[in-house]
């Protein structure tokens, strides 16, 4: 009979996360999994294999623990009320993210997807998710009159889609207000309803 794992696996994860998300992936190795996890490196290859499986399982842990949850809790929320919370919460943590590790996800877009076709699927699963997530909501308050309908949802999506990236990215070299609010501003203006848009001036 196997003998029972003398660990908690979703804290070990954890670390890993915390390990990768900082380092990187390249600049992470076995030895220093095993130091940051608490076990032996023979433990994590029995356990998970070998590096490459370590930074899947922690970046799937990653994708439940943190944009899952934020999707699964925005979306019990008015539509235009959802993207404006989400970008919010989103600029929020940029700029309290004192050691600039930015998104998982996107670091692992840049770093790891462009060498690795495994990687190339997984990252982009996840944006597909976010880009459905922002379609959802821009199609329901399109349907109840909260969002523009000058743009297809499809396209407002992505433009969603890109701006987020754009905040991460930025947030890691200029983790500034004015900067990532900047960013997301003139995108959320283009859902407003065409009558309520702010500016805009009504024919006499």
């Amino acid at each position: 009979m196997a003998r029972p794992r003398e660990f908690d696996e979703e804290l070990v994860l954890l670390r890993a996360v915390e390990l990768f998300w900082e380092r990187g992936y390249e600049a992470t190795s076995i030895r220093h999994l095993a130091e940051t996890m608490g076990l032996t490196t023979a433990s994590i290859y029995n356990a998970f294999g070998d590096k490459k499986a370590v930074y899947r399982r922690a970046l799937d842990f990653y994708v439940q623990l943190s944009l899952g949850e934020r999707i699964r809790r925005l979306s019990q929320k008015p539509p235009r009320e959802a993207i404006d919370a989400f970008f919010d919460e989103i600029i929020e943590r940029s700029l309290s993210d004192t050691k600039r590790k930015g998104c998982m996800v996107v670091n692992s877009a840049l770093e790891v997807a462009p060498h690795d076709p495994e990687f190339q699927r997984v990252v982009g699963e996840v944006l597909h998710q976010l880009e459905g997530f922002f379609r959802h909501c821009v199609k329901a308050g399109q349907d109840n009159g909260t969002i523009s309908t000058g743009q297809s949802a499809d396209d407002m999506a992505r433009t969603l889609l890109s701006a987020l990236l754009g905040i991460r990215v930025l947030a890691r070299t200029r983790p500034e207000r004015e900067l990532l609010e900047g960013v997301i501003k003139p995108v959320l203006w283009l859902l407003e309803p065409e009558a309520s848009r702010p500016g805009k001036v009504s024919p006499p």
